[in-house]
């Protein structure tokens, strides 16, 4: 039987280089007298710019231009993301700020200079001539404020989608209703390597290199020929090794347009990497919603109906449209349960802060709101938790279940993943042991969440991904993809889908990605799409070449195609093994020795391939079970276990699903009790730096357990996506087990983060419970 690596824990093919600090990043680069980028930015939240002076920073020596809005901003021809279309609604996004900065952070104009510490000195010369003018700071009364972020947008709303409105009746007879104002704080990616980007503009040839640390290197190319007007043919955009991205690094962002556009004016290459302090202040916030949440129950603790009504803080610069992510959150508020009514409303309103950018699961919301509001209602009425779930979650021989709000799941696992990582836990010897601890004055909590996640989309550019692969005379393998990776191992996946698809040894394959000018077009790494899109890339172009590899083959053995089998870079007769051919011999047959071949088989062995989904999206689903123990005193959490089954279907790599699930997991557990992108009433942020803004390391950083349950996508392989269900599913899971083990306390958590001065607070003001009875099973 062939050797089959999909599904093998093989180790990543990328971690020799990047453990070893022998990864390229774009602060690798280095082009001839290449200039250095700073930028001056607004100290206050909102200002009229009422003038530059440039003069003194011109004068330092080694500083080669000062450039303002007037330089960059009217060279600007289009800007629309692709995968939104060139019809889709958009809001501002200037280059440089002109006539008013917008944020603390927003760029007013752009240094350049022989080297990063000259361009940092000349920016501190800079001269501006702000006015002070009143912020719009609190997202929630955005709405009633005299003053405006941008001009044209009534009461600061980017947005409004509302899908039919909540059915009163229901709710008015409901046995039970719960009904809470749920909210979370903005956060924001963090990845290790800050934006970056190298931009070169060689005039005799009117061509456009960039260098860009990006999620989406096809992307980058699209956007910035439509900015500059350019042909793409004119834009080559190379992506090697990218240090975390989650969102933060598909879109272009307006530093990285104002580097593109300046590129054009200047005899050289430039180069701006971000420090920490910018990332934090300027490249993005998000999780910043709220909302009014609503479930009605029947007196059995079925769910009869649903509603949220979600407002979400859209910054100054939000990239891309915020509605669309908005209106997802709604469409999936219902999540894996048996909703019979469901409806939605969002709101997207503009702030004086950072604009919101694209998170690892940017419509998280719906999962925290539902997930922590089922568990205030079983508490409630007096349910356990788990029992709640167990009469709503939706079982798989129920699919496919058209939700109400307008999704439609199918090959999904929610009850079966959800007893799965219960019986991981072993959930009634928890509770023993939860009564004895509590019994002896300790508190000790389990919080749940379950959520479905839609990867793969089938909107847009998002449908398609290609694929070209060569074998070369000598019979290695070359993997041609769009790529995009950004530490999910898509390097790793491309050579296991291809050795099998080939019949290679893995050894033998090695992958090419990242560079626009060689690689076809893919829509990168996002929305958890990267397995299913390339495996379908692979597969349609591997399918033309193994024919022409096993034609060949069985021309030189003298046998009948159908009997010739690939296995470890060498084709046989099937049942005798030892009258073989090797894949080496194979391609100098068809480069060099074309004219003993049959018409069509010479001339290399090269396939193009291309994928399309017809699939809206393809579904994944997970449970995550958390169990804490919280110290009342000093507020410390301590996570005991934290479980996580999930369903993204077969797994082309363990090791990688597992990396990913627990990367996002990380993520969203340091959105609960660690991170707070933070400002102050008069919209200055606070938390600029690590000593402030605080992020789990490896020493608050739980032992994950998983589970997996195995269910098929319509999709290439029955692959699913996996890359964001961490962080969507932690942050319930984490919130339900605090409030589980401070139930007694009668603690009610609705809001975050849960830092420990929350909690200490929280047990403060609360009044303990007035009822003891065990909850119903």
């Amino acid at each position: 039987m062939a050797t089959r690596y999909a599904g093998q824990r093989i180790a990543r093919a990328e971690d020799a280089r990047l453990l070893t600090g022998a990864g390229t990043y774009v602060d690798d680069v280095q082009r001839p007298r290449m200039l250095h980028a700073c930028f001056v930015r607004s100290p206050f939240p909102r200002a009229a710019i009422r003038g530059i002076d440039a003069s003194e920073a011109l004068a330092l020596d080694g500083v080669h231009a000062v450039l303002t809005a007037a330089d960059l901003n009217p060279d600007v021809r289009e800007q629309w993301f692709t995968m939104l279309g060139r019809n889709m609604p958009t809001t501002p996004l200037p280059p440089l700020a002109e006539a008013e900065a917008r944020f603390v952070g927003d760029h007013v104009a752009l240094v350049l200079a022989e080297s990063r510490y000259v361009a940092e000195d000349a920016a501190e010369l800079v001269e501006v001539d702000w006015e002070p003018l009143p912020p719009v700071v609190d997202y929630r009364a955005a709405q009633d404020t005299d003053a405006s972020v941008h001009d044209g947008y009534a009461a600061n709303v980017v947005g409004r989608l509302a899908f039919r409105p909540p059915d009163e009746e229901a709710f008015a007879a409901a046995a039970h209703v719960a009904r809470e104002t749920i909210s979370q704080q903005a956060y924001a990616a963090v990845p290790m390597e800050c934006r970056g980007i190298v931009a070169e503009w060689t005039a005799a040839s009117g061509e456009l290199t960039i260098w860009s640390a990006t999620q989406a290197p096809h992307e980058v190319r699209a956007y910035c020929a439509r900015l500059l007007g350019l042909p793409e043919a004119r834009v080559r955009v190379i992506m090697r090794d990218t240090g975390g991205g989650f969102g933060q690094k598909v879109n272009v962002t307006r530093e990285e347009m104002a580097i593109v556009l300046a590129a054009r004016k200047v005899p050289a290459a430039i180069k701006w990497i971000e420090d920490r302090r910018e990332n934090l202040m300027c490249a993005g916030q998000a999780r910043h919603e709220t909302g009014d949440c609503r479930f009605a129950f029947a007196a059995d603790g079925t769910i009869v109906a649903a509603h949220v009504d979600h407002l979400i803080d859209v910054g100054a610069y939000p990239i891309p449209w915020p509605v669309g992510t908005g209106a997802a959150a709604g469409m999936l508020f219902p999540g894996p349960y048996r909703v019979p009514a469901a409806t939605f409303s969002t709101t997207c309103v503009f702030t004086n802060t950072v604009g919101r950018t694209a998170y690892r699961g940017p419509w998280q919301y719906e999962t925290l709101a539902r997930e922590v509001l089922l568990d205030l209602a079983a508490r409630d009425m007096g349910i356990d938790p788990v029992a709640l779930r167990r009469r709503n979650l939706l079982r798989a021989d129920e699919l496919p279940f058209a939700n109400p709000n307008g999704m439609t799941y199918d090959a999904v696992t929610p009850l079966e993943t959800f007893e799965h990582a219960l019986e991981i836990l072993d959930y009634d010897g928890f509770r023993r042991e939860q009564a004895e601890a509590r019994a002896a004055g300790r508190f000790v909590g389990v919080g749940t969440a379950s959520y479905v996640e839609p990867t793969a989309s089938g909107m847009g550019s998002f449908a398609t991904e290609g694929a070209v692969i060569r074998v070369e005379p000598g019979g290695t393998v070359n993997v041609y993809v769009a790529g995009g990776s950004a530490g999910n191992s898509v390097e790793t996946t491309v050579l296991q889908l291809t050795a099998d698809a080939l019949g290679c040894d893995i050894a033998d394959v090695h992958t090419v990605q990242g560079d626009t000018a060689v690689t076809p077009y893919g829509a990168g790494t996002a929305g958890s799409r990267s397995g299913s899109m390339t495996a379908g890339a692979v597969a349609e172009a591997a399918r033309e070449l193994r024919e022409k590899i096993v034609a060949i083959a069985a021309h030189r053995l003298e046998a009948a195609p159908d009997d010739i089998e690939l296995e470890a870079s060498a084709a046989f007769v099937r049942g005798t093994p030892a009258v073989s051919v090797s894949l080496a011999e194979i391609a100098d047959l068809a480069y060099y020795q074309a004219a003993t071949l049959p018409a069509g088989l010479g001339g290399g062995l090269e396939s193009a391939g291309r994928y399309t989904t017809t699939h809206g999206s393809i579904w994944a689903n997970a449970t995550h079970v958390c169990t804490c123990e919280v110290d009342v005193v000093t507020g410390e959490v301590t996570i005991l276990r934290y479980i996580v089954s999930e369903d993204c279907g077969p797994m082309i790599n363990p090791n990688v699903v597992e990396g990913q699930i627990a990367g996002g997991t990380v993520q969203g557990i340091g959105g609960v009790l660690y991170e707070h992108l933070a400002y102050d009433a008069d919209g200055n942020p606070v938390t600029t730096t690590f000593l402030d803004y605080l992020v789990p390391t490896a020493a608050e950083a739980p032992r994950i357990e998983f589970g997996h349950v195995e269910s098929m996508a319509p999709g290439p392989g029955g692959y699913k996506g996996v890359g964001e269900g961490g962080a969507i599913g932690a942050p319930p899971a984490v919130v339900n087990a605090i409030a589980d083990a401070l139930a007694p306390l009668g603690v009610r958590i609705t809001e975050l983060p849960l830092g420990p001065s929350r909690i200490v607070a929280l047990v403060g003001a609360a009044e303990p419970e007035a009822s003891t009875r065990p909850p119903v099973r």
